[in-house]
């Protein structure tokens, strides 16, 4: 495998465009429902895959008919789920997302199985031999706050493996304690509203500085519309937004992450790596779900052009 995903994995079930909930038992018809792999890890993992990686992907579900959904979904996308744990009598993780007709994603969600992760769950072994490591979502699973693990994270940067972060909430306790990972990564990836509330900082750049403060290589702080602005000790760049018509916003995050991650293993830089990031974030916001729009790598990087 050349890339390993640890931590959330989730069942997006996703329906645009809602203008409204209805009241009572009324009914609203729209254009298009669906379910997807979803999550810092299980999201980030399909879009690696589509992008050209070897990938494969760990952390817990449930042995319910999410779990196997997800199982089943992750696999026909070729991702390696063989070390993915399932839980006996626990829920799946899922979120239901109904997409306001300007990509917006507001959401009802169940953390399930996904807090219960810990370092006993993953295989070190492989994840010893694997080219880059990204850790999605460890403002939410807890268990892997744990010194052993960030020792292996030392061990295998090390070696020579590229780790990268990324977050999934915005509540400030979990994430004040995902700031503890810091040390041990390469790169890590929050949004705007999550690399504030993580450092309290007035604004983005003093929150990013922060957060380089830490100990990591680089800093990716996404925003939006707005494109993203990348820290490192040689200083911040904005990278801008590439046009596109919105039609969810749901997976982004992740499809950043794919590209960047995938840029860093083609030897590119990491302003040209935040680059493709941007690229397969531009595709997935084009349709419904966290890997809609995203096809290829030569299909992203045409964006570029």
């Amino acid at each position: 495998m050349t890339v390993a995903t640890v931590g959330v994995h989730i069942v997006d079930i996703l329906a645009r465009p809602v203008e409204r909930i209805p009241e009572g038992q009324d009914t609203v018809l729209v254009d298009q429902i669906r379910l997807t792999a979803a999550g810092a890890a299980a999201g980030t993992a399909v879009d690696l895959v589509k992008l050209g990686n070897e990938v494969v992907s760990m952390g817990a579900v449930g042995d319910d008919e999410l779990g196997d959904f997800l199982v089943a979904v992750m696999t026909k996308r070729g991702v390696d789920v063989s070390r993915l744990v399932r839980r006996a009598g626990e829920q799946t993780a899922a979120s239901i997302l109904p997409i306001r007709p300007d990509g917006g994603r507001p959401s009802f969600h169940v953390p399930g199985a996904n807090l219960g992760v810990t370092l006993a769950d993953l295989d070190t072994e492989t994840l010893r031999g694997v080219r880059a490591i990204h850790l999605g979502g460890m403002d939410v699973t807890f268990g892997l706050g744990d010194p052993a693990f960030f020792e292996l994270l030392d061990a295998v940067r090390a070696s020579g493996v590229i780790v990268t972060m990324d977050l999934l909430s915005e509540m400030p306790d979990l994430l004040g304690m995902a700031r503890a990972f810091l040390p041990h990564v390469d790169y890590v990836l929050p949004n705007d509203a999550q690399a504030l509330l993580m450092t309290g900082a007035a604004d983005v750049p003093a929150a990013a500085a922060a957060l380089l403060a830490d100990g990591p290589r680089g800093v990716l702080v996404t925003l939006g519309a707005a494109g993203s602005l990348v820290v490192t000790e040689a200083g911040a760049e904005p990278v801008p937004a590439l046009k596109t018509d919105v039609a969810d916003t749901t997976g982004c995050g992740d499809a950043y992450c794919a590209g960047f991650i995938t840029g860093l293993l083609h030897d590119q830089d990491v302003l040209t790596a935040a680059r493709w990031g941007t690229a397969a974030a531009a595709q997935v916001a084009t349709g419904l779900g966290s890997d809609a729009g995203l096809t290829d790598l030569a299909t992203t990087l045409a964006l570029l052009a």
